[in-house]
């Protein structure tokens, strides 16, 4: 069994780790820190609460940290917890900045505790459907990769610390590290990374959308997010020389998790067939909808079970972390001065 101690109880807390930690087979989540109030006790009965990062470390039970709290904080309490001699779980983004990251990688290393970030979002359903459409070949050499996160929030939230002048706040840093793993995974390293984070809503201190666009020898990946889209554009737009693929909708998972459901069921992380994505190819056949695969997001929670317990290889490598937050930081770059940048 797996004993975790989950840091900070707030959205990313209650709504993604704490669900997927309490029902994940051979993982027990022993301890949360919720510095204030009783809603971790309320939710998890069956875990002990702490008020401060000592006490939770103070449990020599608890092998993993999970670290979901303000990304400001992420760098020095996963420093805390691997120097106490923790696996460690951080929350997107890594840290504000690259050099933060790699100097948790050197700890890691130094302490031998395995550590990586909470790419969750591989595990949607839709994601793993494109992954098997550009495994089958069926679109032939792909041309451009587009994907987006629309919403509407015409209006700021008021005393949100990602939506306040501080590191790691930003549209850009909250949702670009989800979107530049998944093509990260599918094609790798880019040539250059081109990037403009703006801002949309009056009185936001912070950018609230971006464009990013990753160049690769024969296509490109352009990742895009808003705050201002009352009717949101395809998720996912994949064309190539035999054909092309779009989806509309998100996957259902996040939805459900903020309503408080649990992973349960035969129907859990699955899509209606309304939202398939449709597949079109020009041999002239008819187009066609492609069955969204089952999501889980419980499977990274499983891997991290069986890298710490068995020594499997991590759900998401140190190096794919580190590369994450390299083109988080060239984007970052990129829009501040107005030019391209090479990898």
């Amino acid at each position: 069994m797996l004993k975790v101690g989950l840091i900070g109880f707030g959205l990313a807390g209650q709504s993604f780790h704490a669900p997927s930690l309490c029902t994940t087979s051979g993982v027990e989540l022993a301890c949360i820190l919720e510095r204030s109030g009783s809603v971790a006790k309320n939710k998890h009965p069956d875990a002990r609460v702490a008020r401060s990062l000592d006490e939770l470390l103070s449990d020599e039970h608890i092998q993993l940290c999970v670290v979901a709290t303000p990304n400001a904080s992420h760098f020095e309490i996963a420093k805390r917890c691997l120097e106490a001699g923790r696996h460690v779980v951080v929350d997107k983004p890594f840290a504000p900045t690259l050099a933060e990251a790699e100097e948790l990688v050197r700890i890691s290393e130094r302490q031998r505790c395995l550590l990586t970030v909470y790419h969750s979002r591989r595990f949607d359903g839709d994601f793993q459907t494109v992954i098997k459409l550009l495994e089958s070949g069926v679109l032939g050499e792909v041309a451009e990769y587009e994907v987006r996160y629309d919403r509407f929030r015409p209006t700021p939230k008021p005393n949100v610390w990602r939506e306040r002048a501080e590191p790691g706040a930003g549209v850009m840093f909250d949702l670009a590290p989800h979107l530049i793993d998944q093509p990260m995974l599918l094609f790798g390293e880019p040539k250059s990374v081109t990037a403009t984070a703006f801002q949309q809503r009056p009185g936001i201190v912070v950018d609230d959308a971006f464009d990013i666009s990753l160049e690769y020898p024969r296509h490109r990946a352009m990742l895009r997010a808003r705050m201002l889209a009352y009717a949101p554009g395809p998720h996912f737009v994949i064309h190539g020389n035999n054909g092309s693929f779009i989806k509309y909708g998100m996957d259902p998972q996040e939805e459900r998790l903020r309503k408080g459901e649990l992973p349960h069921g035969n129907d859990w992380g699955l899509e209606s067939e309304s939202q398939w994505g449709m597949l079109s190819l020009a041999d002239g056949s008819p187009p066609r909808k492609i069955p969204t695969e089952r999501g889980d997001y419980r499977q990274f929670y499983a891997g991290m079970r069986d890298a710490i317990l068995d020594g499997a290889p991590l759900p998401v490598t140190t190096e794919q972390s580190l590369a994450t937050m390299r083109v988080l930081e060239l984007a970052r770059q990129s829009s501040l001065e107005g030019r391209t940048v090479p990898w």
